[in-house]
């Protein structure tokens, strides 16, 4: 999951969007279902710091945190999902693609949908 990727500071919605290649229609409900779990929390970013930082102005940006529990959580399923033979060709891509950081590494571009629904499907 690409909040596993840095289990620590926020993240944006359209930083995760990215990275996990889980469409925004689908992301967005798998954030709100982690929050309310309390796997994450929530804040806004700073109007002053955008009005500092860009010449136009836009809307505050929505960030998400992985919490203790969180953290601990989605390791436990990652490391679950380790054990799991139908799970391997993810963990041997993300390897050899040198995406392996912190608690469990990342998952393959083409793999990371895959398992983040069928890991969400528990909140369904």
């Amino acid at each position: 999951m690409a909040l596993m990727m840095e289990p620590t500071g926020q993240h944006w919605g359209y930083e995760l969007f990215k990275r996990s290649g889980v469409r925004s229609g689908a992301l967005y409900p798998m954030l709100t279902r982690l929050l309310e779990e309390g796997w994450l929390t929530d804040g806004w970013e700073d109007p002053a710091t955008i009005r500092a930082e860009e010449e136009k102005r836009r809307p505050p940006r929505r960030y998400y945190e992985l919490t203790d529990k969180g953290r601990r959580e989605l390791g436990a399923i990652v490391q679950q999902a380790r054990r799991e033979p139908r799970f391997e060709p993810i963990f041997i891509a993300a390897a050899a693609a040198g995406e392996c950081r912190a608690t469990c590494g990342s998952l393959a571009r083409g793999w990371r949908r895959r398992w983040a629904i069928s890991v969400v499907g528990r909140w369904a």
